[in-house]
């Protein structure tokens, strides 16, 4: 363990793990960090300041590029980390859940003479929203990839559409009972909690591992009978065991509770939808990123989602993440299931 306390001291001692770093990578997770904290101010007020419930737009409720309904949250934290991913020098890019399409950086445009970045970042800026106006754990997901496109123009979707073990960093903001950040680069993954009295993120959770035993699983039970063939099988073999089911609604504290318990998060595609409906760029290959480096697999059903390559910037995904263990079980539930059923 590094003996550093604050996000920014841990951020910039870990540099020195990469042959020839600048300190860009850095600066961009301490500005994710920044955005994190204006974010979660504004949750922790929400009952008090006005905007809870449905974002409106010339009287009538709106909607995102997905077609669902915005909360007025949902707009609130796209605009904040927008606003400072944009202000950050290392960023020529941004994708946002919320937004249609690209959206390119330009620091010569104020004055700044230095073009576009070389990191771009994709983001679902409030996982969750449906959680807001009942008080439940809500979160931000975000991957960083490095550009493969010429620094000398704006970012193009080959940069964005890259496989999860090609992002240089990914993690999420879990705004709960306290808030963490918990990211990674790579080399581990690193949780830090909010201090809100001092305004600091600090390292509390170093080198998190998926524990060895499994103690619950997480899906909406509305999906069982609909999923592929395989899947219903396996939550009878999990509930025979005496596994807990646990399953907010909200992909990043589900993703948690299995991280610090032991478990495994589902969201199947049904043989209906075999395309599943989580994101791939703002939620499946942040969270797979992070699984792998904690010890963990994630599955799109029969492939590892670590090496699938999107060909969309709002594709979607069924998504299977959690304990390695549990994991390779379900795997083989749903294999299994294949011989017998083929679809």
């Amino acid at each position: 363990m590094i003996g550093a306390n604050t996000l920014q001291e841990f951020v910039v001692a870990r540099q020195a793990e990469f042959a020839g770093a600048t300190g860009d990578l850095s600066r961009l997770l301490t500005d994710i960090g920044t955005a994190a904290k204006m974010v979660n101010r504004h949750i922790n007020r929400a009952g008090l300041s006005g905007i809870l419930g449905a974002h409106q737009s010339n009287g009538n409720g709106s909607t995102n590029v997905q077609g669902e309904a915005q909360q007025k949250l949902d707009v609130y934290a796209d605009d904040t980390f927008t606003r400072v991913l944009q202000s950050c020098l290392k960023v020529g890019g941004i994708v946002s859940e919320e937004q249609p399409g690209i959206i390119h950086v330009d620091h010569s445009k104020r004055g700044e003479g230095r073009g576009y970045g070389k990191y771009v970042v994709c983001i679902d800026p409030l996982d969750g929203s449906s959680n807001i106006d009942v008080n439940i754990s809500v979160g931000t997901i975000f991957g960083i990839h490095r550009r493969r496109s010429p620094l000398t123009g704006p970012a193009t979707a080959e940069d964005f559409l890259q496989p999860a073990k090609d992002l240089v960093a990914a993690g999420y903001v879990l705004y709960g009972s306290s808030t963490m950040l918990v990211y990674s680069t790579g080399c581990g993954v690193h949780g830090f909690t909010y201090d809100p009295s001092i305004g600091e993120f600090f390292l509390s959770h170093p080198d998190m591992k998926f524990p060895e035993k499994i103690k619950v699983y997480s899906i909406n039970d509305a999906y069982i009978n609909r999923a592929i063939p395989g899947v219903k099988d396996y939550i009878k073999s999990c509930r025979s065991e005496g596994l807990t089911a646990r399953y907010t609604g909200a992909l990043v504290a589900d993703f948690h509770r299995n991280l610090i318990q032991g478990g495994v998060y589902m969201y199947p595609g049904t043989v209906a939808k075999p395309g599943g409906k989580l994101r791939m760029l703002y939620e499946a290959q942040p969270l797979a990123f992070l699984a792998d480096q904690a010890g963990g697999v994630t599955r799109c059903h029969h492939h590892d989602l670590l090496h699938v390559q999107p060909t969309e910037l709002h594709q979607r995904t069924p998504l299977f993440t959690g304990h390695a263990g549990a994991m390779a079980r379900l795997q083989d539930a749903i294999e299994q299931a294949a011989v017998r059923q083929p679809m």
